[in-house]
């Protein structure tokens, strides 16, 4: 771990030479990773800057990630323009907006739905989606590429609607990926804004956004009333929706969630269940593509394994170069490539410096899980390092789903979803990157996404 030259100096350095202010701001909203890798080359670290009068802190060393989020994670809060953002976007009840007592007991609440035993039960509506999506794709011309980002969209939006509601519901899949994507482009646009714009701002890209959570939160009430409809049961609920709506603080066993809260919840689980895993299968399906012999290997541990069946919940877990290269792509394009969410609540430490109260500290995964301190080769698809045996990775080098009391509640989810998909493509056809096509940029939102179509041949098998 570096360290600074005065042994009494108290902040983190400042890189030089670099624009500063609205000038710095407008920068990273224009290219965000490679705006923040020159502060990195200067201040592999950590570094302190100044802009628009905040201080914000960039923390890049694994062991400083760690300290922060896992050992002082009571001192951190979200930083008001993130959790303004997502209020917008998801409602003010939802867990990535509330703190303190609040967001503790919502923590408890939806902790039992996202439990490995539970999350094992909605394997079969993983199989059956994607059996559907895959047994309906177009394979009849050789010579036509198929759009991998709206494939994985349509399986993952037929999973998170079977998981939540309970059987498959005819949803405009199609309309709900234009409206998350309104509202994530317009929620990243805010945060790099020198002042947050109201909904009601006759601004288009504002406009969109607006209507498009009008229409995701009438979607929402449609379905929770459609559950409320449904006959009550003494059983286990089998669905997210239903356990939202019976869950119970083991703490307080007469309290349960509000119907905004339930509400709200199931708005977060709705945007956030299907377009992280959707945009992770995307860059995973691309690199496989252009990776003949990490796909070969693949297909034969998959063939290996299945013998021609359908995957479940265990037989992931069996499949070791697939988790692999699914952790590798994770590595290199993870969903959440931004964890801008944090504001120090006291002065904090942060290895041989302290933060002081109300920094803004931004941590980047998509930056700390290419740093060459951490992963030889770092741009390069390599599964192996993921391979038990493999060299140990440090703690907090790879944090795709985050780290401490705040790490995504459905990590478990979306890796078996990601398992089991990745399994049954492979399984059914061979992936070819199509001649001459060049590699897309990524485009940082909410989400990392492909900024152009990530197209593969797909040939059955």
């Amino acid at each position: 771990m570096s360290h600074t030259s005065n042994a009494s100096a108290l902040r983190p350095p400042s890189p030089i030479g670099l624009p500063t202010g609205f000038r710095f701001l407008q920068a990273m909203r224009h290219d965000y990773l490679n705006t923040l890798a020159k502060v990195r080359d200067q201040c592999p670290d950590a570094s302190r800057m100044q802009v628009l009068g905040r201080r914000s802190v960039h923390v890049f060393h694994p062991e400083m990630v760690r300290e922060l989020l896992v050992e002082q994670a009571d001192q951190l809060e979200r930083w008001e323009r993130v959790r303004a953002v997502f209020a917008m976007g998801m409602g003010q009840e939802g867990v990535l907006v509330t703190e303190g007592a609040q967001w503790q007991r919502q923590r408890r609440l939806l902790q039992a739905g996202f439990s490995p035993k539970r999350v094992n039960a909605y394997a079969h509506h993983m199989v059956d989606a994607c059996d559907s999506a895959l047994r309906a794709l177009d394979t009849s011309s050789h010579h036509t590429p198929h759009d991998m980002h709206a494939l994985m969209t349509g399986v993952t939006m037929d999973v998170i609607v079977r998981a939540l509601f309970g059987h498959a519901r005819q949803i405009d899949s199609a309309r709900v990926s234009q409206a998350i994507h309104a509202l994530s482009t317009e929620g990243y646009a805010q945060v790099f804004r020198p002042w947050l714009l109201p909904a009601w701002f006759p601004w288009p890209s504002v406009q969109r956004a607006r209507r498009a959570k009008v229409w995701l939160d009438q979607l929402i009430a449609h379905q929770i009333a459609l559950k409320r409809a449904e006959p009550t049961s003494e059983s286990e609920p089998s669905d997210l929706l239903g356990t939202l709506l019976q869950a119970r603080d083991p703490e307080h066993p007469e309290q349960g969630l509000s119907p905004q809260e339930v509400h709200d919840q199931t708005m977060v689980m709705f945007q956030a269940g299907h377009e992280t895993s959707a945009t992770a299968l995307t860059w995973w399906a691309g690199l496989i593509a252009r990776h003949p012999d990490v796909l070969r290997r693949l297909q034969q541990e998959v063939d290996a394994e299945l013998q021609g069946t359908l995957p479940d919940a265990g037989s992931t877990q069996r499949l070791p170069w697939l988790m692999a290269s699914l952790k590798e792509s994770l590595r290199l394009y993870p969903a959440a490539a931004i964890l801008m969410t944090r504001c120090s609540a006291h002065e904090l430490r942060c290895g041989p410096w302290r933060l002081a109260a109300g920094d803004l500290i931004t941590i980047t995964p998509a930056l700390i899980q290419r740093d060459p301190r951490w992963f030889a080769e770092p741009d390069q698809f390599k599964p192996e390092r993921f391979m038990p045996g493999a060299p140990e990775i440090p703690r907090g080098a790879w944090m795709p789903f985050g780290a401490g009391p705040r790490v995504c509640l459905g990590q478990h989810f979306a890796l078996m979803e990601m398992a089991i998909i990745g399994a049954m493509l492979v399984q059914r056809f061979a992936l070819e990157w199509p001649e001459g096509q060049p590699w897309p940029e990524g485009e940082v939102g909410i989400t990392l996404r492909p900024a152009s179509p990530m197209r593969v041949h797909l040939r059955p098998r």
